[in-house]
């Protein structure tokens, strides 16, 4: 497949003209910093991955790939090869050809992504069912600690599955409140206590896209006698994670926002070695049984990480999975960190100076260092702006309720060029009112 690259050197505006004759597509070569952003992609080490991922619309700028990561082109071939000679040839052998440890190779692959090494780190199930498994353990692992706290900025079902788990332990769950942007941390630590087991938080915030520092925030919970469990989901593949190095406990993530893993793709969970032992799976299923085929009826769970799997590892997904994951590992997570970070600051600049004055608000960080690879902009009338900015500017974004639009800068399909590009057409989309024919009624996936 060729694809054509948008440079930021042809103009749009003669063949989207018949589409929305009330917005101009771009790209502004004449608008401040456009000059500034094709000089930046010019420069761009990591300018040529692009090439690497499914594009046949190159007039679309796609900014929500932390929602859903482009398709890496070497997924088409290795998904196409897995069901024409592995399932399609090898039949029921391929099972002992590699499908059976493809869930700790593809583990192994995530692991120096987030700071562990590859016995630390297994592909399983849902971030959902892998944060239950992982919280229920902590619970149950800590004689006399029944509580668990967390913050108003963590994904809600992970505020909902801790709730859950902290009941059935005879346990609260304390939610710390936010400002809505910035993570609580000197409140988190505040509440932390002799009864506290668990301190559970999103690395990044999935809406305003808050960073915690990893480091501080475990060291408190240890010093109160708590495990720590962190959600990836918005961090991996998009800031650099260190997880040894902050000494944190446990960890899962998902792998079809940065890691490119494609629409339902498994999850992961990550175990430090001190602690593998010590846990035992909730959620004990024949997967992670010690010795799967000798069909006992006791259950003994593996050695290691691999006790934290439950039921038999969805193949032709973990396939897909892992060729996006190569190619961020590929790319390296410092590059991308710092493409990420250059990106939402480009964004804020442009924001500052198309934005600010037509409604919109910064929602979130400002400190670079306390920010992921999203941003997130609020206006009263965001739903309806958000489907006038996709049919009519071209750009996909995501809605998130109440009144915010989120934009997502994946590092390794993302320009310059379409950043500044993207807030000029929503800008316009303000200006020329394309929101008005729009319905305030919400579709079911926003």
């Amino acid at each position: 497949m060729v694809r054509k690259r948008w440079s930021g050197r042809e103009s749009s505006r003669a063949t989207v003209a018949a589409v929305s004759p009330t917005v101009d597509l771009g790209p502004f070569p004449d608008s401040d910093g456009y000059d500034d952003a094709r000089t930046a992609d010019s420069a761009d080490p990591l300018a040529g991955f692009r090439d690497r991922f499914a594009d046949d619309d190159p007039e679309l700028i796609y900014l929500d790939g932390n929602s859903l990561g482009r398709l890496p082109l070497a997924a088409v071939s290795a998904v196409e090869h897995a069901v024409r000679t592995q399932w399609g040839s090898r039949l029921i052998r391929s099972w002992n050809e590699r499908w059976w440890t493809l869930a700790q190779d593809v583990g192994g692959r995530i692991a120096p992504l987030i700071g562990a090494t590859a016995d630390e780190v297994i592909v399983a199930d849902s971030t959902t069912v892998n944060l239950h498994k992982l919280a229920a353990a902590a619970l149950t692992a800590q004689d006399g600690r029944d509580g668990v706290v967390t913050d108003d900025l963590n994904f809600p079902s992970d505020v909902h599955v801790l709730r859950s788990v902290a009941t059935a332990a005879g346990g609260e769950l304390t939610v710390v409140p936010s400002d809505g942007v910035h993570g609580p941390v000197e409140e988190l630590i505040g509440a932390l206590s002799d009864s506290t087991a668990l301190l559970s938080l999103s690395a990044t915030a999935f809406k305003s896209g808050y960073t915690y520092d990893l480091d501080r925030l475990t060291a408190a919970a240890h010093e109160a006698g708590a495990l720590v469990l962190w959600d990836l989901s918005h961090a991996a593949g998009a800031v650099v994670v260190d997880l040894a190095g902050a000494g944190a406990d446990l960890a899962v993530g998902c792998t079809y926002k940065f890691l490119n893993g494609g629409p339902g793709s498994p999850a992961y969970l990550f175990v430090r070695r001190g602690l593998q032992e010590r846990l035992q799976n909730p959620i004990a299923g024949w997967w992670g049984d010690a010795d799967p085929f000798e069909f006992g009826l006791d259950h003994v769970g593996a050695p290691g990480v691999s006790r934290f799997q439950t039921g038999t590892a969805p193949i032709l997904s973990l396939v897909g999975a892992e060729a996006g994951i190569d190619v961020v590992a590929d790319a390296g997570m410092e590059a991308i960190d710092r493409k990420g970070r250059a990106l939402v600051a480009r964004a804020e600049a442009q924001f500052e100076a198309r934005l600010a004055l037509l409604g919109m608000r910064w929602a979130s960080p400002r400190d670079p260092a306390r920010r992921g690879a999203h941003a997130l902009l609020a206006h009263d009338d965001a739903w309806r702006i958000c489907q006038a900015l996709i049919e009519h500017g071209r750009v996909i974004p995501d809605f998130r309720a109440p009144d915010t639009i989120r934009l997502g800068f994946a590092p390794l399909t993302t320009s310059h060029v379409e950043v500044h590009t993207a807030i000029e057409r929503l800008a316009r989309v303000i200006e020329s009112d394309a929101a008005a024919g729009y319905s305030a009624d919400r579709s079911a996936v926003t």
